[in-house]
């Protein structure tokens, strides 16, 4: 009986270690695969401001020109203006793709998250069952 006793609480402590072990790895693998979305995310949050930063900057360099030549004819304002039309261009070109890649990926790792975690209890439930068996 004794021994008996004690191979349920070696078996235990196994499954227990087992548990915690798996369960630290698929946090870990989490993180990770989170950690990795952070650049998109960011990437598509920030570029429209710089793209919107660079349009200010290229309509206040047109007013410049205007008060340095006194007119405002198309020699005078065109350049702002395009420096302005490329900066919005340059910012959306860099936060569309961003943000359709973050969208993508993150629904990407939520089904790899979901599948670790039912890996890990799909798993501990089948050893748990083999080890308890006796």
């Amino acid at each position: 009986k004794g021994s008996g006793r004690e191979t349920m609480a070696v078996q235990r402590a196994l499954m227990d270690n087992l548990e915690r072990s798996l369960k630290k790895a698929t946090i870990d693998q989490h993180n990770k695969l989170d950690r990795a979305l952070s650049f998109l995310a960011t990437t598509g949050n920030t570029t429209p401001f710089i793209g919107l930063f660079g349009t200010v900057w290229g309509i206040m360099e047109s007013f410049r020109n205007i008060g340095l030549k006194g007119s405002a004819n198309l020699a005078v304002v065109a350049p702002g203006i395009s420096e302005a039309l490329i900066a919005t261009a340059c910012g959306l070109a860099a936060a569309i793709p961003a943000v359709v890649a973050y969208n993508y990926f993150s629904q990407r790792v939520s089904s790899l998250n979901s599948e670790m975690d039912i890996f890990t209890t799909d798993f501990l439930t089948m050893v748990g069952r083999r080890a308890f068996v006796n």
